[in-house]
């Protein structure tokens, strides 16, 4: 099958198309033909080497964490999926490998697809949908009247945030540029912080929880507008020993990732916050409750651009710009 291959981290160079063997299907395994795949900056840092001592791939690999496609064959043990099914998914983690024409899914990994969402639309969801899920409602357990602070809110996580908080019945700030402002009012924002103008701390106070993607300066920032016992939940890290944990990672990085997150922690204890990192997963359980959503038109996609496959390094450096709106998916089939 064809593919977009990594053939050694940290190059920050174009990945190879080439000719790679077909996925092996296990018993519980469903092997998917590739219709659309999204395009995430976890990608990118992948490649970059950034995420080697988390998740140490072995190049040649193929990248790519967002799928949709139909479902060409499935293993003698899977129960939930046939030949002809239209699915999605963000494949489980050294399980990755969208950027193909097949790949081989966990069944409980994967979810019919929401039936009035063409398979672009549908690939812009899983990864940026789950992480949403379980960063809003899994771990921070988000409550009607409660205030929430979404971080670049016209990015592929904030743009679903936005509306899944909302969904739940809460008041969402976020920040944006002034080009995206009438893009995240149109999402639900209940208030926007124009970063380009506005310091974010000056105008919030008193939040239950944050939902944080930037860099540390912000994360510092954002522990202080939250209110006492509010909860920083962060994407973008500092990853903390918990993470370490709960990925069974081995001695060494447990103690890598408590000195990494030792500032962080500190600072929300001595101002009676929390701080936790999340890394999200692969679940279609999550998954087939955000299809739900979908179906129901209580969240939509945001798809900036749309790619076609022999142009899915130029959708990677499109992404790398920082200028998308939404999610930026790849066109496969």
């Amino acid at each position: 099958m064809k593919a977009f291959i990594l053939d050694r981290y940290g190059s920050k160079g174009p990945l190879r198309a080439g000719e790679i063997a077909d996925p092996e299907v296990g018993e519980d395994d469903v092997l998917v033909q590739v219709h659309a795949a999204g395009v995430n900056l976890l990608d990118s840092k992948i490649r970059n080497g950034e995420f080697k001592l988390i998740l140490p791939y072995r190049p040649p690999f193929v990248l790519g964490h967002d799928v949709a496609g139909v479902v060409v064959r499935v293993g003698a043990r899977v129960k939930r999926f046939k030949p002809g099914d239209e699915v999605y998914a963000r494949p489980a983690d050294h399980r990755i490998g969208t950027f193909a024409e097949l790949i081989a899914v966990q069944e409980k990994d994967l979810a019919l697809k929401p039936k009035n969402l063409t398979m672009e639309e549908a690939a812009s969801i899983p990864l940026v949908g789950l992480t949403a899920w379980q960063a809003l409602v899994e771990r921070g357990r988000l409550k009607r009247g409660q205030k929430v602070f979404i971080q670049a809110g016209s990015g592929g996580v904030g743009t679903f945030a936005i509306q899944l908080a909302k969904h739940l019945g809460a008041t969402v700030a976020t920040t944006t540029g002034t080009s995206n402002l009438d893009l995240v009012r149109s999402l639900g924002a209940d208030v926007i912080v124009d970063y380009k103008r506005d310091d974010f701390e000056a105008k919030l106070s008193d939040y239950d929880l944050v939902l944080h993607s930037q860099d540390g300066k912000a994360l510092d920032k954002s522990l202080r507008v939250l209110r006492s016992g509010g909860r920083l939940i962060s994407i973008s890290g500092p990853p903390d020993p918990d993470f370490a944990k709960e990925i069974g990672a081995p001695w060494f990085v447990k103690l890598f990732t408590r000195l990494l997150s030792t500032g962080a922690r500190r600072k929300a204890k001595r101002l009676n916050t929390t701080f936790s990192f999340l890394f999200m997963r692969a679940n279609g359980d999550q998954l087939r409750e955000i299809s739900a959503l979908l179906d129901a038109g209580e969240v939509r996609p945001v798809v900036d651009k749309v790619f076609a496959f022999p142009a899915t390094n130029e959708a990677l450096a499109y992404l790398e710009t920082g200028r998308a709106r939404g999610k930026v998916v790849i066109r496969v089939t």
